[in-house]
C-alpha cells in the first residue's frame, strides 16, 4: 500500500483534466527557480508558459508510453518493452523512424501509478473511439495511450507531391477504444475544429494538429497548373477531403514546436 502527498493537493498544483487512466496536472506556479530566474518564471507563468505533468492510474488501464517519459512511478507496477517478436520489433522500428517516435514503447500495468515527466507543452485527451475512422496525428504529439489502443501508419496517397511539399510519407494512427495523451504546440482551447460531411478543408501548411482516419489526406497545387500557382502566390497546400473532421492550431506546428525546443 503506498500513499501520495503533496502532489495533486499540492497549493501550487491544479488537476486540469481528467479521462481514462490520465489525470493531467498543471504547476501554477514554479517556485524551484533562484534569484536569477524568478522574474523569468513569474512572466512565463503569466502566459501560460507551465509546467505540466501525467499521472496514469493502472487500476483503470494500462498505458502505453513513449520511451523515456517515465519520471517515477508507485505501487504494483508491471514493464514490458510491448514487443511480441522479432516481425513486431521491425515493424515497430520502421513505424517509429518515419514517424519520429520512439521505435519501442514500454507498456506499463498493474495497480499502481506512473507518473510521466513534465513539460512544457500542452497537453491533451482523446477518446480514439470517438473519431472517425481512428485518429490520426502530426508527427511528434504522441505521448501516452491506453493498452487497448492499436497504432499503425496511415499513408498518404499522393507521395510524389508529399515529398515536393517537404512532408512525410505516413502518420502515426490510433486506433480502437481508448483514451490517447499527446503533446500539443498550442493549448486546447486555442485548436480550431473543422468538420467536413463529403467536402474539403485546405491548409496552407503543418497547422492540422490532428484529423480524422476516414478523411483522405493529401498534398496538391493550390491550381490545376504550375503557372496559376504561382501568379496566385501560393503553391502546395494540405488538403482533407471527405467526411470527418481536422483539429488545427493558429500557427505553423513546426514554428511553435521549434521555438520551444530552442528554448528547453
Amino acid at each position: 500500500m503506498f500513499q501520495i502527498k503533496n502532489f495533486l493537493e499540492n497549493d501550487d498544483t491544479t488537476v486540469v483534466a481528467r479521462l481514462g487512466a490520465f489525470t493531467i496536472v498543471e504547476w501554477d506556479r514554479d517556485v524551484s527557480v533562484n534569484a536569477g530566474s524568478a522574474q523569468s518564471a513569474w512572466f512565463s507563468s503569466q502566459m501560460g508558459v507551465r509546467r505540466r505533468q501525467a499521472l496514469c492510474d493502472l487500476s483503470t488501464s494500462g498505458v502505453t508510453v513513449q520511451a523515456g517519459a517515465m519520471q517515477w512511478m508507485a505501487g504494483d507496477v508491471r514493464v514490458a518493452t510491448g514487443v511480441k517478436g522479432v516481425g513486431d520489433f521491425f515493424g515497430k522500428a520502421l513505424r517509429g523512424a518515419v514517424t519520429r517516435e520512439s521505435a519501442i514503447k514500454p507498456t506499463y500495468e498493474g495497480t499502481g501509478q506512473v507518473v510521466l515527466e513534465p513539460t512544457y507543452r500542452h497537453l491533451l485527451l482523446e477518446n480514439v473511439g470517438g473519431w472517425q475512422g481512428g485518429l490520426v496525428l502530426e508527427d511528434g504529439l504522441f505521448l501516452a495511450c491506453h493498452n487497448g489502443v492499436q497504432q499503425k501508419l496511415a499513408a498518404r496517397k499522393n507521395a510524389s507531391s508529399a515529398i515536393a511539399g517537404g512532408e512525410g510519407l505516413f502518420n502515426l494512427a490510433l486506433h480502437g477504444d481508448g483514451v490517447a495523451l499527446l503533446e500539443s504546440p498550442v493549448p486546447r482551447e486555442e485548436l480550431i475544429e473543422v468538420t467536413l460531411q463529403n467536402d474539403v478543408l485546405k491548409i496552407d501548411g503543418p497547422m492540422a494538429v490532428m484529423w480524422s482516419g476516414s478523411l483522405d489526406f493529401t498534398i496538391e497545387r493550390t491550381t490545376n497548373t504550375l503557372s496559376g500557382s504561382a501568379a496566385s502566390g501560393e503553391g502546395l497546400v494540405n488538403v482533407y477531403r471527405g467526411t470527418g473532421k481536422v483539429l488545427m492550431a493558429p500557427v505553423r506546428i513546426s514554428d511553435v514546436f521549434g521555438a520551444a525546443l530552442a528554448d528547453a
